[in-house]
C-alpha cells in the first residue's frame, strides 16, 4: 500500500520537483502538527493567507454556522447573501472615500484580472504600466503585468501593450503617459524582496496619474489586512488608490479575493458592459463569512496596533554577521542574507528543527517571515532563537 507522500508525488500536480512535503494532520494557532504530532512554528503563515492563524476559533464557528445555513447557491450576482453584503459594507466602512464598492472574487490574482479590466473599460486605453520584479498572480493577465521575464518567457505571448517602470525610480514616472490605462504597484514589493515606498513615491505616482487621466491600482494581496501596521499599507502612505486589490489575509486561510473601487466606476462592469466580469463562486458565503469574522476581529482586538512592536521586536533580536539586512514593514519581513545558499541552508534546517520559514520569489538570497498577526513575543522569541541556532 502507498504511502500519502508517495501518492502526494504520483498523483497531486507539483509547482517544483523539491516540494518542502510536510504531511500535515493539523493545524492551530501558530503552530502546524505532522503525522507524528509533532508541532512546527509557523513563521509563513500560508504566504500570508492565515491572518489569525490556524483554525481561529471564530473562524471556525462561522464557517460552519453558514454551512449549515447554505453554501453556493448561484453565481455572483444574483443572490442576496448576508455574509457577502455585510463584509462588502464592513470593508466600505474601513476604507477612505471614493472606495467604496466591492466585487468579490476567488483570488488575488482574479481579483487582478479585473481591476485590469475595469481600468480599460474606464479610460478606453491599452496600456498599463506595472513596475520591474512586480508579482500580482499567475494567470494570464496577472503575469502578463508580472515584472520577471524568466518567469513569463514560456507561456508568451500574454496580453499587449504592457510597459515597466523601476520601483522607487522617480525618472521613470513620466513613462506613464495620456496613452496608460493604469499603473498597477504592490504598495510594498512583495516578491522582490519586500521593497518599501521611499521619498513619497506613492504620492508622486498618483500625482501623475492625475494629471494624465491615468487610474492608479494598488495591490494589497500581501499587505492587506494588518500585516503592516494598518489595515491597509497604502494608509501610511498618504495615497488612496482608484482600484484596489486585495486577497491572501482577506479570510484567514479561505480561498478569496477581491477589488473596490468607486460606486461610479465599478457600475461599468454592470451598466455599460453587462456582465463585464463574471465568477461562479466570488462571494461564497461560507467564504465571505470567514472573511467577516476576520475583519471583525481586527477591527475589535488590538492586533493591529501590536504589530509594530512585533517588528521591532523582530529586528532588534534577530541580529547576525550572516543577516545583511531585514526588509519589509509589520509582520512582513524578510532576511536578507550574504547569498541564496545560506538562505536556503536556513529555511531547510529550520525545518528540521520545527521553524516554517520560506522563499521570495524573485531574490534568492532572501527568507520570508509572514506569521500569523496574533503569533505572540514568546513564539517570536522561539522562532528567533532557532534561526540564530542553525547560522551557528
Amino acid at each position: 500500500m502507498s504511502t500519502l507522500k508517495e501518492d502526494f508525488l504520483n498523483f497531486q500536480a507539483q509547482t517544483s520537483p523539491y516540494p518542502m512535503g510536510l504531511e500535515v494532520s493539523r493545524a492551530e494557532g501558530s503552530y502546524i502538527y505532522d503525522m507524528k504530532g509533532n508541532a512546527y512554528l509557523d513563521f509563513v503563515a500560508g504566504v500570508s493567507a492565515c491572518t489569525l492563524g490556524h483554525c481561529h476559533p471564530k473562524v471556525v464557528k462561522a464557517i460552519c454556522q453558514q454551512s449549515k445555513s447554505y453554501m453556493h447557491t448561484m453565481v455572483y450576482g444574483e443572490f442576496i447573501t448576508k455574509s457577502a453584503v455585510a463584509l462588502c459594507r464592513k470593508l466600505s466602512e474601513i476604507l477612505p472615500y471614493p472606495l467604496r464598492v466591492t466585487y468579490l472574487v476567488n483570488s488575488g490574482t482574479e481579483a487582478t484580472e479585473g481591476a485590469i479590466k475595469l481600468a480599460k473599460a474606464s479610460t478606453k486605453r491599452s496600456e498599463i504600466i506595472a513596475a520591474q520584479k512586480s508579482y500580482h498572480g499567475n494567470t494570464q493577465g496577472s503575469m502578463s503585468v508580472m515584472g520577471h521575464e524568466p518567469r513569463k518567457s514560456p507561456f508568451r505571448p500574454l496580453i499587449p501593450d504592457v510597459k515597466f517602470i523601476r520601483f522607487n525610480e522617480e525618472d521613470d514616472i513620466s513613462q506613464i503617459s495620456d496613452n496608460t490605462a493604469a499603473v498597477i504597484l504592490e504598495t510594498i514589493q512583495g516578491s522582490a524582496g519586500f521593497i518599501t515606498p521611499e521619498n513619497d513615491y506613492l504620492k508622486k505616482i498618483k500625482k501623475h496619474c492625475e494629471k494624465m487621466g491615468t487610474l492608479l491600482i494598488l495591490d494589497e494581496v500581501q499587505t492587506g489586512f494588518g500585516r503592516t501596521g494598518s489595515f491597509f499599507a497604502f494608509q501610511q502612505y498618504g495615497v488612496i488608490p482608484d482600484i484596489l486589490v486585495m486577497g491572501k489575509g482577506m479570510a484567514s486561510g479561505m480561498p478569496i479575493g477581491a477589488f473596490t473601487t468607486s460606486r461610479e466606476l465599478m457600475s461599468l462592469l454592470s451598466e455599460k458592459y453587462r456582465l463585464g466580469h463574471i465568477t461562479t463562486f466570488g462571494g461564497n458565503p461560507v467564504v465571505a463569512s470567514s472573511a467577516l469574522v476576520t475583519l471583525g476581529e481586527l477591527q475589535r482586538s488590538n492586533l493591529i496596533n501590536e504589530i509594530s512592536e512585533k517588528e521591532w521586536f523582530i529586528k532588534t533580536e534577530l541580529k547576525h554577521p550572516k543577516i545583511k539586512n531585514i526588509r519589509g514593514k509589520g509582520l512582513m519581513l524578510a532576511l536578507e542574507m550574504e547569498d541564496k545558499e545560506i538562505a536556503n541552508q536556513v529555511i531547510k534546517e529550520c525545518l528540521k528543527e520545527r521553524l516554517i520559514l520560506f522563499w521570495l520569489l524573485f531574490d534568492p538570497k532572501a527568507i520570508r517571515i509572514t506569521p500569523p498577526l496574533n503569533i505572540s513575543l514568546e513564539e517570536i522569541k522561539k522562532g528567533i532563537d532557532i534561526i540564530k541556532f542553525v547560522l551557528g
